[in-house]
């Protein structure tokens, strides 16, 4: 059975309200309080938004084991919630609880919604969510928050949403997003971050997102210095569809788009999430040690703080040889073994181009960029064909006159044996 008694101007709950009610729609009535006993345990849907609601007993929903969908939204006054206002609701699939004035969620107060697959949050005033609180949402596929006044996302605040679809943050204002907040959101398409004040965010934050298909990041006062780095990286892989990301700082970049930079315009960066840059005669010097120390053959495989420096780059392609050049021969040592500038111990010996590819070493922690190294490198020896080595001519003569004189001998032996045979 289905009761609509909407628009109607009740202040409280009409008496009357058959017990056998499946569907009760109360919504843009005067009612400003709901309490236990004021409906059926066997509703299925009840639609009482746009109230005056300002209390909701704790108990109101108590064995509403039916209940499947539940909008309490646009109770602009309601303002908060007991931990315990929703347990029990075991079919619940829709939860409705938006423009409701709310400044905080209690801890717990998802608990047991097993089967929740909308929750609508936006449009309150709520400025934190507790770590886990998400945690028993494991159906939940859509949750908006867009509208709120959240300033951070903590490494739990999403735990448990293994199957979230759409997650909608936008017109928050975020400041700092952790870089694990999204790691169980394997199957989320869709994400809205815009309109927040969100001046970086770490590449890696992303990168949990592996069925990402929109990305809104627009409207946030973008940092693009180096610490936007591992973004940029990040964006130039992802093949979905994203916003712009204009730069708001600093004042040679602003009004720029992030993702139309160029690995060029990091090479004063120190690594992928560095807020420190490399002075420019640190990199002129490296490559004036690289070209002295390597033959240009050789690809960035085989170079020492070359082949570091140009991962963190990006993966900056060595020139090409020049035409004309030879192939050392087969005879001269390999120079990769000879005077070879060793690399940073945490790359490993067994490590190959295509496991370096996302690699950032940390150089912090293994130089001082104050100082650039003091020794001249070993000068290499070069490569040159081996000359035979031939006897004096005198010798090859002397040499070539006695081995006449033997086989003429040998020939007058030969026809006296013949002689005396016959």
């Amino acid at each position: 059975m289905t009761v609509s008694c909407q628009a109607h101007n009740f202040a409280a709950i009409p008496e009357g309200i058959p017990e056998s009610s499946e569907r009760v729609f109360l919504q843009n009535n005067q009612i400003t309080m709901l309490l236990r006993g004021h409906f059926s345990p066997y509703l299925v849907t009840l639609w009482i938004y746009s109230n005056n609601i300002t209390f909701i007993d704790h108990a109101t929903f108590d064995g509403f084991y039916s209940l499947e969908e539940l909008d309490l939204g646009d109770n602009r006054f309601l303002r908060a919630l007991a931990a315990e206002t929703f347990q029990g609701l075991s079919r619940l699939h829709a939860l409705y609880l938006y423009k409701c004035g709310l400044s905080s969620l209690p801890s717990g107060i998802f608990s047991g919604l097993h089967n929740l697959q909308y929750l609508y949050l936006q449009d309150n005033h709520i400025e934190f969510l507790q770590d886990d609180i998400f945690v028993d949402l494991m159906n939940l596929s859509h949750l908006f928050l867009h509208g709120n006044k959240l300033w951070n996302l903590h490494q739990n605040t999403f735990r448990g949403l293994i199957n979230l679809d759409r997650l909608l943050i936008h017109q928050n204002q975020l400041q700092w997003v952790h870089r694990r907040a999204f790691h169980d959101l394997k199957r989320l398409t869709t994400l809205f971050l815009f309109n927040n004040s969100l001046s970086e965010l770490p590449g890696e934050c992303l990168a949990h997102l592996t069925a990402l298909e929109f990305l809104r990041l627009n409207g946030n006062p973008w940092d693009c210095d180096c610490k936007a780095r591992s973004l940029w990286d990040w964006l130039r892989r992802f093949r979905g569809s994203s916003s712009s990301v204009i730069c708001e700082t600093p004042e040679d970049m602003q009004g720029k788009d992030l993702k139309a930079f160029k690995a060029e315009d990091f090479m004063v960066c120190l690594g992928t999430e560095s807020q420190h840059q490399i002075k420019t005669h640190f990199f002129s010097s490296m490559d004036r040690v690289a070209h002295k120390d390597h033959h240009s053959q050789h690809t960035s495989k085989e170079k020492g703080y070359g082949i570091d420096l140009e991962h963190s780059l990006h993966n900056i392609e060595p020139a090409a040889p020049h035409p004309g050049h030879k192939k050392t021969g087969k005879n001269c040592t390999h120079l990769k073994n000879r005077n070879r500038i060793s690399k940073p111990v945490s790359l490993g010996s067994s490590k190959n181009a295509h496991e370096l590819q996302d690699y950032v070493p940390d150089y912090q922690q293994k130089f001082s960029f104050g100082l650039m190294p003091t020794v001249s490198p070993k000068r290499k020896a070069k490569c040159t064909r081996r000359t035979p080595i031939r006897p004096p001519s005198g010798v090859q003569q002397a040499a070539g006159s006695g081995g006449a004189n033997v086989r003429a001998s040998l020939l007058v032996l030969l026809l006296l044996l013949m002689g005396i045979i016959r």
